[in-house]
């Protein structure tokens, strides 16, 4: 029974040490500026189709005065170009190159870029109305080079409503921790001065390229976060294509790893410990017949996703539900990175 208490234990101040920072960052207001240079909204899209319409859509519905969107084809097999170039509107320009991966498509656009704040979105992505605008107020100082917003899952299956939960937890970690030092400004919802990544290049060509590219602007400036602005995304549908994509995320983070304590190899140890009492203690609790201490882990992590979804704008459902996300979540992750350290180990 004592390391079930233990385990418990770690779960609780894991879990309500960020709950707390979260709340307590609600009360606090931000640093923004008012300004408003010209944006550009550059969208890579490879074998989008029609999707890719939806997109552009939302870029050019931004409540913004100044901006341009840049799509561009990263040589497609399907009908994505000629939907992109269905659409009329002069704020809008559409290229084809030959495929090459996101990071050379993002390059690509930023070279026809015309303006002083580059944001970035991806095909498959609905960006909210006030998305860029909240992005743009967040670049308050000189030294802020890049700024990340929030991103949300489309869809109401099992996995569709874990990831959106997934986001959510991320938004709430990252308005208690991340507010003034963003570890990933997303590729889904970006923005970064132009030139600071003229400076560093372009846009990093890696597998992780907004890890990357993040993890070089921040040699030269700082990357913050923008909780209000919010960006819906379209998620893996099976766990076959949500492994293959969360593999190829975290090899590419292992190689990237650093920036701090929250951020290097010791934090992401840490929360594989934490994973794993989230994985076995409540099986245990169950198996001991345990049910009150089980009752009250239902109810913490219930709990401390309950602000977060409210809040945020989130499903209650997913709420309701997360004691079997977050278990869910934490057998896979814990089973990802035990693969990614064997890999990282015999240098395969």
């Amino acid at each position: 029974m004592n390391y079930l208490l233990l385990g418990l234990a770690v779960i609780f101040l894991w879990g309500g040490y960020f709950f707390f920072n979260y709340i307590v960052s609600l009360f606090r207001n931000y640093r923004i500026k008012e300004w408003t240079p010209r944006v550009s909204i550059l969208i890579p899209a490879y074998n989008e189709g029609e999707k890719v319409l939806r997109a552009i859509e939302a870029a050019l519905g931004q409540d913004y005065p100044d901006f341009e969107v840049i799509v561009v084809d990263d040589g497609s097999e399907d009908g994505t170009f000629r939907f992109a170039s269905s659409v009329d509107d002069p704020r809008l320009r559409v290229y084809r190159k030959e495929h090459g991966g996101k990071a050379k498509a993002l390059n690509f656009a930023l070279s026809k870029a015309t303006g002083e704040v580059i944001v970035t979105t991806d095909a498959d992505s609905t960006l909210k109305r006030n998305a860029v605008g909240e992005l743009v107020r967040r670049f308050y100082s000189d030294d802020v080079l890049g700024v990340g917003g929030q991103v949300r899952v489309f869809g109401g299956s099992f996995l569709e409503r874990a990831q959106d939960a997934e986001h959510l937890r991320i938004a709430m970690f990252r308005r208690a921790k991340e507010l003034e030092d963003l570890s990933v400004a997303p590729g889904p919802i970006s923005a970064f001065r132009r030139d600071a990544l003229e400076r560093i290049g372009g846009f990093v060509e890696d597998v992780v390229e907004d890890y990357a590219t993040t993890k070089a602007l921040k040699t030269l400036g700082k990357v913050v976060y923008a909780p209000s602005a919010r960006v819906w995304t379209e998620m893996p549908r099976s766990l076959s294509v949500l492994w293959r994509q969360r593999k190829r995320w975290f090899l590419g983070d292992l190689r990237n790893l650093g920036g701090g304590f929250t951020k290097d190899r010791a934090f992401l140890v840490l929360g594989d410990i934490v994973a794993f009492f989230d994985v076995v203690v409540p099986i245990l609790l169950l198996a001991t017949g345990n049910v009150p201490l089980f009752a009250l882990w239902w109810l913490f992590e219930t709990f401390t996703m309950l602000f977060p979804t409210l809040f945020e704008g989130g499903n209650l459902l997913n709420a309701l539900l997360f004691p079997v996300i977050v278990w869910f979540w934490a057998l896979f992750y814990l089973t990802l990175h035990i693969y990614g350290y064997v890999r990282l180990l015999t240098g395969d």
